[in-house]
């Protein structure tokens, strides 16, 4: 081999490696930011990071925490972040013609965890006309007190409204400033164990109503709609690790959640007045022809959000649900 032939070799095989070293960002895992809340429903995600399933997709997911919806939501619709986990209702607030937004699978169910205490005289949803209700407006909260009072032939404006936080609202009613209290766990258990409280209704008799989803902007789907098909199947994977793996689940899911979910005791307490949704689940739940399903929840949401002039829906509820991503 001559000189000239060895030169024009160690060129050859420079170019092979300057080539496969200018391809190896495309190997690499893609980069998805996902915002979530402090909030139980929500453990799997850390299961997905620490077992290596979102890994396993192709993915790199930044878990980012972003308490205040108003932060997380506008977040998303200026691309700052890809996805974010939240209520079904609030989506609707901030979707828009600009920023549409789209549901791309369930995450949790509210299975108890959430309700309404009262005092022992209200014996249904009918007698809390007139009295003093707690709950935070333009919140779930205020969605799943609306339904129920439209079931009942009636609606906010028969009640007196007092605008709080969630736990606050809790603790108005056990210090017996309030008749009526919309809130969650811990404060279901402390209301009902006051001398004059009760559980007037919990989530688990309206499944489906109080559903995390997570979404995403229309426009992002359409650019990364591989990443967001790999998340959803972390995601599913991720839950039937938990099953199998309870105990360690726990330890897993409150020491990613954090907070006031840190203790894995209390963090198995909570999760027990939810339930996070599986591959069978998701098929059913957003299915668009199921009754049942999303669909029903988005229609409700719309049409009571639109009555007490909290947003205004140019979408079609159908068109919002994203299609091919649980499978």
């Amino acid at each position: 081999m001559n000189k000239q032939t060895r030169s024009r070799l160690r060129v050859s095989l420079l170019a092979v490696v300057t080539t496969l070293g200018l391809a190896s960002p495309s190997l690499a895992a893609e980069k998805l930011k996902v915002a979530l809340s402090t909030w139980v429903g929500y453990g799997p995600l850390f299961i997905a990071k620490s077992q290596g399933l979102f890994e396993k997709e192709g993915l790199d997911v930044d878990l980012i925490i972003m308490e205040d919806v108003k932060t997380r939501m506008p977040a998303l619709a200026a691309g700052r972040i890809d996805a974010a986990v939240t209520t079904i209702d609030t989506v609707l607030g901030f979707s828009s013609a600009e920023h549409a937004m789209t549901y791309l699978f369930a995450v949790d169910d509210s299975r108890g965890g959430d309700g309404i205490v009262a005092t022992k005289d209200i014996k249904s949803v009918a007698d809390l006309k007139g009295k003093k209700v707690a709950y935070t407006e333009g919140s779930v909260s205020q969605f799943f007190l609306s339904v129920l009072l439209k079931d009942a032939g009636l609606s906010l404006k028969d009640v007196q409204s007092l605008n709080m936080t969630a736990g606050d609202a809790g603790a108005a009613f056990v210090a017996g400033k309030v008749d009526a209290a919309v809130t969650w766990e811990p404060w279901l258990s402390r209301g009902k164990a006051a001398p004059h409280g009760s559980v007037l209704v919990d989530s688990a008799q309206k499944p489906g109503l109080i559903t995390d989803v997570m979404v995403t902007t229309k426009k992002t789907l359409s650019e990364r709609e591989a990443a967001m098909k790999g998340l959803y199947r972390a995601w599913a994977a991720a839950v039937d690790w938990q099953k199998a793996h309870v105990e360690d689940a726990d330890k897993i899911m409150a020491k990613g959640v954090g907070g006031w979910l840190e203790d894995p005791k209390v963090f198995a307490e909570t999760r027990a007045g939810i339930a996070f949704y599986d591959n069978a689940m998701n098929q059913s739940f957003m299915d668009p022809a199921n009754a049942d399903g999303i669909l029903g929840t988005i229609v409700k949401a719309k049409t009571l959000g639109e009555e007490a002039g909290l947003f205004k829906v140019s979408a079609e509820p159908a068109s919002m649900i994203a299609t091919g991503i649980v499978k």
